[in-house]
């Protein structure tokens, strides 16, 4: 006979948090958002971690290129999906790596006997406005020079001509050599008043590029998570599948965190994933596993000592139906706490502390702050980025308000046979586990950050927490009633829509 649990599914929606002591020199600002990435109390593993604790999820509709670099830049990290071919998942993540760099390997370049027309086609094609000029016209053969879109006149100067005809020579180029530091390199450009620095090595090589404009853009964005060599993070998706071939691709790309995307993560299929992954490429690799929402879950990958963080949820997600197809999952708050109780007992057995993530099953705001104070360290979130400019799919317009498609990896449109072909010889999807929708465009991520951040903050300063950690350790938190939740809604009133040409002794009381 099956086991029956005697506690019931239980969803955010169903809880409140109990308000404590608000200090005197609490501060809105003063609040740290910061959240662990990678597993601690490992011995020799570096300690990787978030400005903020949220990542998007892995799906197509979701953790596209530009999406990426915009969380990135507000603090938190993205998964690249993995439902696509391995030279593609590859490219989006090179892409964001060099988006923004302290030293970038120039990715335009021109021989000095080329043509004005061959130029203006490479700033055309490639968007920049300042061109090296090398021997040969490699990023990194001999420097001879520089010439940008203010050395010629598009429509006055014979096109015909000679770039060095028209640039500024190397001896007259202010440039730094190999070995200068990124505050040095921005130093040379303020005192001599450049936009763009080259570096050379000793034997006159190009070497890479330092742009004023990195300089302020870290500037306008200081919670911005950069590896050692200034470039943006960004994380991948992986599936229990091609990951021997995909793996070794995404790291070589620069990948700073694998994430296994499956909607069931207790399963020997992700631990053989693990294992390898390890076996291959040590400890210094982040990994998450999961999809978990039990203790006998956590333990299964916990216990490994292989995975850094473990994902939480199962069939919560907005356009999930797996709970609806194949009567598997849990209510994410349920799952949460069971999990994240499990997680603080592990750690006071080890030493070792694994973060969680809350993955799904957030409908708003207040569900976010929810999670966190339940015991997740990080949310993942698919449709909350579905919704926003920089999101991969396309604007439509709908009866005049704008939407963007949204749909599901266990959907047919997903096309991700790898993940549900469960080991059949058929490529055929039997049945789907998501649904395909749309969602109203809300604005930029930074927009959308920025208010749910400041909810967050807010809310910790309620309950007298100064960062997350505090703010788990502190949290009351007591269920609700279905009158309680009526109560907590506007109630009892009319709500008029305030006429501005219209007297105010002529609104309802």
């Amino acid at each position: 006979m099956a086991k029956i649990l005697e506690d019931i599914s239980r969803t955010f929606a169903e809880y409140l948090l109990i308000p404590r002591l608000t200090r005197r020199d609490q501060h809105i600002d003063a609040i740290d958002l910061s959240a662990p990435l990678s597993r601690e109390g490992v011995q020799g593993q570096e300690k990787l971690s978030m400005n903020i604790p949220i990542v998007s999820a892995c799906m197509q509709a979701v953790s596209g290129t530009d999406l990426a670099v915009a969380l990135a830049r507000q603090g938190g990290l993205s998964m690249i999906f993995c439902s696509q071919s391995i030279e593609s998942q590859v490219d989006m993540v090179k892409k964001v790596k060099a988006h923004k760099a302290g030293f970038v390997t120039s990715g335009a370049n021109i021989k000095p006997d080329a043509s004005l027309r061959s130029v203006l086609e490479l700033m055309n094609a490639s968007g920049h406005s300042t061109i090296p000029v090398t021997t040969d016209g490699s990023p990194h053969g001999n420097f001879v020079g520089l010439i940008t879109d203010q050395d010629f006149w598009e429509f006055e100067d014979n096109l015909d001509n000679l770039v060095q005809a028209h640039m500024t020579a190397k001896a007259d180029v202010i440039y730094g050599e190999e070995g200068i530091t990124l505050r040095e390199a921005n130093q040379l450009l303020h005192r001599h008043k450049k936009d763009c620095l080259p570096i050379l090595s000793l034997e006159g090589r190009l070497s890479a590029l330092v742009f004023k404009k990195d300089y302020v853009d870290h500037q306008m964005h200081p919670l911005e998570i950069l590896d050692d060599n200034k470039r943006l993070r960004v994380g991948a998706a992986i599936n229990t599948h091609d990951y021997q071939d995909r793996v070794p691709a995404l790291i070589e790309a620069g990948a700073d965190v694998l994430c296994f995307d499956s909607s069931d993560g207790f399963t020997e299929f992700q631990m053989d994933g693990v294992a390898w992954i390890r076996e291959q490429f040590g400890p210094d690799i982040v990994i998450g596993g999961g999809n978990v929402v039990s203790a006998e879950g956590f333990d299964y990958l916990a216990m490994s000592g292989l995975v850094d963080f473990i994902k939480v949820g199962i069939g919560g997600g907005s356009i999930c139906i797996t709970r609806e197809q194949k009567g598997v999952g849990r209510g994410q708050a349920s799952a949460l706490l069971e999990v994240a109780a499990r997680r603080d007992a592990y750690f006071e057995e080890t030493g070792v502390y694994v973060p969680l993530c809350s993955d799904g099953g957030l409908a708003n705001d207040t569900q976010i702050v929810m999670a966190l104070a339940m015991g997740a360290d990080f949310v993942m979130m698919g449709r909350y980025f579905a919704m926003t400019e920089e999101s991969p799919t396309s604007k439509i317009s709908i009866n005049g308000q704008m939407y963007k498609p949204y749909w599901g990896e266990g959907t047919l449109r997903a096309q991700n046979w790898q993940r549900y072909s469960e080991g059949m010889s058929s490529r055929k999807m039997v049945f789907e586990e998501g649904v395909d929708a749309f969602v109203p465009l809300v604005g930029t991520v930074a927009e959308v950050l920025e208010t749910t951040l400041h909810k967050l903050k807010s809310t910790m300063m309620n309950l007298g927490a100064d960062n997350l950690s505090s703010f788990k350790e502190q949290a009351v938190i007591t269920l609700v009633s279905e009158q309680s939740i009526v109560e907590a809604g506007t109630s009892n009133v009319f709500k008029f829509s305030r006429n501005r040409d219209a007297d105010e002794s002529d609104w309802g009381n």
